[in-house]
């Protein structure tokens, strides 16, 4: 089966590790070729380039900047990658016909694209549902639905349409996002929607005491502290205002240490809170490179997870299968309509509060600080090898796609 995989994940090799390119892998080991169209944003200042990797295709399309920049260039560079994307699929993929066209969100202007080549292929379409916008965009005061800037949110609920539309099949993170979906959108069959969440190839892990005790060392961070670690954007829909009031609630208690590990648009006001107030347990790092965060990560105790506490879409952040892998547990903080906090307490893997009570975190960083955090940690990664693995999300969208597409796996 050819399969084409549209993303806006960059990534210029199969064997790099996220949710898409470990999921890429597990349809090359069952037989399948695909061609994955991914950007190269303009800033890289490099062309459209062709990489093949055995039955793994990789086209990386010259784009405009579509991360870490304005709105008005984000949004304009967004619109344009749909023809970017056509242009360069049939230039360098001219005699591929395609089985099964597979795509996340964001972004929903990947519509044009799934549209063009299902019918030009016949193909199949799976959607796979990461992000629900532009609604997440108003929740957090970035759109509006009503004035003169509700043009901008009526056109992008339009193309959200297009793409729901599209799809053969949407599989969706958790049950509340399914809900969700059909709620808000009552012309989707509800047949076609179903559950499957973010997945990973899980790694078999145990902890290095020897490597968490020299970086450790390293970042000047005490032994016997309880650690907690955020990894990933720091932006609008992480809440930063909330987090750096918790971080003043816990400001220089010698039994816990917090480090925050990334980028984004928010990652100023975090610095200013650091140079201005300068707690002694709070570390912030800038983004490292992915292969140095995997052994950084794993170097800490407890897992953190911020949401807005607007958002009205429930979220459900792959960071969390980072944690998991590392044999970490999780302390999410997040708004009350994703499902995340109520998998990670059914799980018994961590703890959850709403992100607009400084108490309740505190409360729960004062639990974390006397659990015995290896057996939670050890539930966690159980978990995440029962519910969320690559092949398991590969398994789904076969078992949804066998009445359109021959299972060409038992070939």
């Amino acid at each position: 089966m050819n399969i084409l995989f549209l993303s806006l994940t960059s990534y210029n090799s199969v064997n790099q590790r996220n949710i898409y390119t470990d999921l890429i892998r597990q349809f090359v080991a069952d037989g399948h070729k695909v061609y994955a169209v991914c950007p190269a944003q303009k800033r890289l200042n490099t062309p459209t380039t062709l990489i093949t990797e055995n039955n793994a295709h990789i086209l990386r399309v010259r784009t405009g900047n579509i991360t870490n920049v304005g709105l008005i260039e984000k949004g304009i560079s967004t619109l344009l990658i749909g023809y970017q994307f056509i242009y360069a699929i049939k230039k360098h993929f001219v005699d591929v016909a395609f089985d099964m066209i597979l795509y996340p969100t964001p972004p929903i202007t990947l519509a044009s694209v799934v549209k063009y080549f299902k019918r030009k292929h016949n193909a199949k379409t799976y959607l796979m549902l990461k992000d629900i916008f532009p609604q997440n965009a108003v929740d957090i005061g970035m759109m509006t639905k009503i004035g003169p800037k509700s043009v901008i949110y009526k056109m992008f609920r339009k193309k959200e349409e297009e793409l729901y539309k599209v799809s053969d099949y949407i599989g969706c993170m958790s049950q509340a996002n399914v809900d969700y979906l059909l709620k808000h959108n009552p012309y989707i069959p509800p047949e076609k929607v179903h559950i499957n969440p973010n997945s990973i190839e899980v790694e078999e892990y145990t902890k290095d005491y020897e490597t968490i005790t020299e970086i450790k060392k390293k970042y000047n961070i005490p032994a016997n502290a309880t650690t907690f670690i955020y990894g990933g954007n720091l932006g609008r829909p992480q809440g930063i205002p909330f987090l750096i009031d918790c971080l003043r609630a816990n400001a220089d208690k010698p039994d816990r240490f917090f480090i925050l590990c990334g980028s984004g648009t928010e990652y100023g006001k975090l610095k200013k809170y650091l140079d201005d107030e300068k707690p002694s347990n709070v570390l912030l790092i800038s983004r490292l490179p992915k292969e140095e965060y995997e052994v950084f990560v794993k170097a800490f105790d407890v897992g953190l997870i911020f949401l807005d506490h607007r958002f009205t879409i429930p979220n459900f952040p792959s960071r969390l299968l980072s944690y998991m892998q590392s044999r970490m547990p999780v302390l999410a903080c997040t708004d009350p309509n994703t499902d995340i906090g109520k998998v990670i307490v059914e799980g018994g893997f961590g703890w959850w509060c709403e992100s607009n009570s400084v108490e309740k975190f505190k409360e729960a960083v004062d639990l974390a600080t006397k659990e015995t955090l290896e057996q939670m940690g050890d539930r966690g990664y159980d978990y995440l090898k029962s519910h969320y693995t690559a092949k398991q999300s590969a398994d789904i969208i076969y078992m949804h796609m066998e009445e359109k597409i021959p299972d060409y796996t038992k070939q």
